[in-house]
């Protein structure tokens, strides 16, 4: 369900601050703690954390959503 992330590549600095790219372009940078939490968590999936850390991570679910009664304008 849903796409895999793909795109994505990080950088770790020497101030120990974490540069995080999608497609060449800046996606967000983390320092201290987050940068450190970051590099622990990116070993498992590195293209799947990279995509929750920026929140361009997708569900799958986001036609269904639009498509309910609710969210209908």
């Amino acid at each position: 369900m849903g796409g895999r992330a793909e795109g994505f590549e990080y950088v770790s600095r020497a101030d120990g601050s974490v540069i995080i790219t999608h497609h060449g372009r800046v996606a967000a940078k983390l320092r201290g703690g987050r940068a450190a939490e970051f590099l622990a968590e990116v070993e498992d999936d590195p293209q799947l954390a990279m995509a929750r850390w920026t929140g361009n991570y997708r569900h799958g679910n986001e036609r269904m959503a639009r498509q309910h009664p609710r969210n209908r304008h």
